[in-house]
């Protein structure tokens, strides 16, 4: 008898991701944005370079807000715990004996330890606090506007974790509405110009029901800032992931990244042959994936959105 097919769990999660992040670029992608454009975004908070020695009074704050809930993200905790911490130092570069108090939404206990090894292993990280709050997005705004102290903060990122939760313009308009004078928000998606696109866009009747993400990329993003009347900009990445593991039948590889594509345990063995072979020819389409060099490229492109306060 075929078991049936079912969600992912956390743990399966981050097995599938890895088989991603194995053969995407990703992480390259994150760094070059980090490395062409990050400088000038935080050389614009310009609170910042008003800084003195008092910690207390002047205090660069940041929240990193990573997963809104079990499997919030595309992304696993490490990555982005390392991301995190490659924008701290990009901020000490830009502003050199800024304190920085980066605040952490994260309700996994795992992924939260997980990033203090990170810190435990970074002596470099002079004038710098970490409070980690264990929370989803939604409980953390619930707090916030329960305890009536609104916070306020220089820079947040949302990396790649608005495709699972509740509410996303609400989301998005209580976290801008966090931002202090000049700061700035940032949002990490998939581009509209990226293979998600077009799978969610013309094939979405090839994903099976177990995955209950949002379908959004930059677009959906940006129609969000534009009715909320706040000033961003769009800066596209290239980014790919080599799948051709995907279609050799048998490949273990190749089955933890249809796991991952489809957020389903053991797609290849549990979904129908119709479907199975439905999703390989979508996937194999020039608007998804292209060939080089005998290997099956889907496009994983980038779109970092910047919001202005």
């Amino acid at each position: 008898m075929i078991p049936s097919m079912r969600s992912l769990t956390a743990e399966e999660y981050v097995e599938a991701f890895k088989s991603f992040l194995d053969h995407s670029t990703e992480h390259q992608c994150m760094d070059e944005f980090n490395k062409e454009q990050m400088p000038s975004i935080v050389a614009g908070i310009t609170r910042l370079c008003h800084c003195m020695t008092h910690k207390a009074e002047h205090a660069s704050r940041l929240l990193g807000d990573f997963l809104a809930g079990a499997l919030a993200s595309f992304h696993h905790i490490y990555l982005l715990a390392k991301v995190d911490l490659k924008m701290i130092r990009i901020l000490q570069a830009v502003h050199p004996g800024v304190f920085i108090d980066n605040e952490i939404v994260e309700p996994n206990p795992q992924h939260v330890a997980a990033y203090k090894e990170l810190v435990n292993q970074a002596p470099d990280l002079q004038n710098v606090s970490f409070i980690w709050h264990q929370l989803t997005s939604l409980e953390y705004e619930q707090q916030v506007k329960e305890k009536g102290i609104h916070k306020k903060f220089d820079f947040i990122h949302m990396i790649q974790m608005l495709y699972r939760v509740e509410d996303i313009p609400n989301t998005i308009k209580f976290f801008h509405s966090c931002l202090d004078h000049h700061g700035k928000l940032l949002i990490i998606i998939l581009s509209d110009s990226s293979g998600w696109a077009s799978l969610w866009k013309k094939h979405r009747d090839c994903l099976p029901a177990t995955d209950s993400g949002h379908y959004i990329t930059s677009s959906g993003i940006t129609e969000v800032l534009q009715r909320l009347g706040v000033e961003h900009r769009v800066y596209e990445f290239p980014s790919g992931w080599d799948i051709t593991e995907c279609f050799i039948e048998g490949d273990a590889v190749g089955g933890r990244m249809m796991d991952f594509l489809t957020g389903t345990k053991n797609f290849l063995g549990t979904a129908p042959p119709a479907l199975r072979r439905r999703l390989r020819e979508a996937l194999c389409q020039p608007e998804c994936s292209s060939t080089r060099d005998g290997r099956v490229i889907f496009s994983n492109n980038l779109s970092m959105i910047v919001v202005e306060s």
